[in-house]
């Protein structure tokens, strides 16, 4: 399959929406809209890679929306939304340029994953691909306060994001309306690809996938992802006993001991609750069935990647973890002091704030393999949200 890139333009400075948080920085459902847009992008199959351009002044916004995720570094923009295009596609011819590009609204945060298939698939036969839904309302010439004519509605769309391109022609169109800049207004891309000749198919686009540009439209994508998700919880349990070493690690973090926990992977049994609970939650098997001890590969493996590969699958359905409560169960080590640590070393795993993240612990009072210090046991319980439709 063709490499395709996704870069993502959020160096807008949108003055209809009120405050002093550019919109794609602003709160939808508990996260930036900005990460919303990331997360869609960064877990699709298809896409291999992604880019992101940003207003100059927004460097400490990006890097609180895009906390935890595997992304370069971002690309600036420039006075145009064409200017900051062209700069991200000039990022990428830099490096190793892809086959293909999809170029988005960092501001159109519910792009589903059934859109981006759409684009991508109509890059097989075009050398460009836009989303766009047909006019359904009558349509009005407007001057000042006066209607001035009705349009023909007919054969006429609304484009969306995300618009897909085959990568060499459309750097070489951006070149191009750049040196004959003044000449051309260009609203997106797509009339770039135009004003250079290439062929622009259409797909279908959707309802949903809006541009938050008001208020009303965060009200709208608010009421869209409430009304559309379900609440669920998953539980997990792990055990690894005691061999020989000086340390175990517990949450990601290295704890002095006289003993080391034996496991196929690094044995960090409280990360492994955790991934089961996870899993658990949106019915994607256990720890075992993704990461069978069988299999070479994971032999003294670091357990983190577990819990973000389980994160990775909630995201892939759009789902958000609302809060981790994990409790170890142990004699010893102490797990007190290792506590906040923990937490904020599960937090950055999980790319969520540190305040959803519990750690307890609890001994069993000297009964049992706990009580006789043969071993550690976790359980951990989650509490996710889904789209329900899924």
């Amino acid at each position: 399959m063709p490499e395709t890139v996704a870069l993502i333009v959020a160096a807008g400075r949108g003055s209809r929406m009120p405050g002093d948080v550019p919109k794609q920085y602003r709160y939808l459902h508990g996260r930036p809209i900005l990460r919303h847009v990331l997360d869609a992008f960064l877990t699709h199959p298809a896409i291999s890679g992604v880019c992101t351009v940003i207003h100059p002044d927004d460097g400490a916004w990006f890097v609180e929306a895009s906390q935890g995720l595997a992304l370069g570094p971002p690309v600036l923009g420039g006075e145009t939304r064409q200017d900051s295009v062209r700069n991200g596609l000039e990022a990428l011819a830099r490096g190793t340029a892809p086959e293909r590009v999809l170029i988005h609204d960092g501001a159109r945060p519910l792009v589903s994953s059934a859109l981006i298939n759409r684009v991508i698939g109509a890059l097989d036969d075009a050398e460009a691909a836009v989303p766009a839904l047909p006019m359904t309302d009558t349509v009005k010439r407007v001057a000042g306060n006066t209607i001035i004519e009705t349009v023909d509605r007919g054969g006429l769309f609304r484009a969306q994001t995300p618009q897909g391109f085959r990568f060499p022609a459309l750097l070489s169109a951006h070149k191009s309306a750049a040196e004959n800049s003044g000449t051309h207004d260009f609203t997106d891309d797509a009339s770039i690809a135009e004003a250079a000749g290439l062929r622009v198919a259409v797909v279908a686009g959707e309802e949903r996938n809006i541009k938050i540009t008001h208020d009303d439209d965060l009200t709208r994508a608010t009421a869209w992802l409430h009304g559309a998700r379900e609440t669920r919880v998953g539980s997990g349990f792990d055990v690894h006993a005691f061999g020989p070493g000086d340390s175990v690690r517990l949450g990601g973090v290295d704890i002095p001991h006289s003993q080391a926990l034996a496991g196929h992977s690094d044995a960090d049994v409280a990360l492994h609750a955790l991934t089961d609970a996870i899993l658990g939650a949106i019915g994607d098997g256990d720890i075992g069935s993704h990461f069978p001890p069988s299999d070479a590969r994971w032999s003294g493996a670091d357990s983190s990647q577990f819990l973000v590969h389980a994160a990775d699958l909630l995201r892939q359905r759009l789902g958000a973890l609302i809060h981790a409560d994990l409790t170890i169960i142990c004699e010893q080590p102490r797990i007190g002091p290792h506590r906040d640590a923990m937490r904020a070393r599960i937090a950055d795993i999980l790319a969520v704030d540190t305040d959803r993240i519990s750690v307890k612990a609890t001994t069993t009072e000297g009964l049992g393999f706990t009580g006789r210090s043969e071993g550690i046991a976790a359980q951990a319980s989650v509490t996710i949200t889904l789209e329900a439709s899924r």
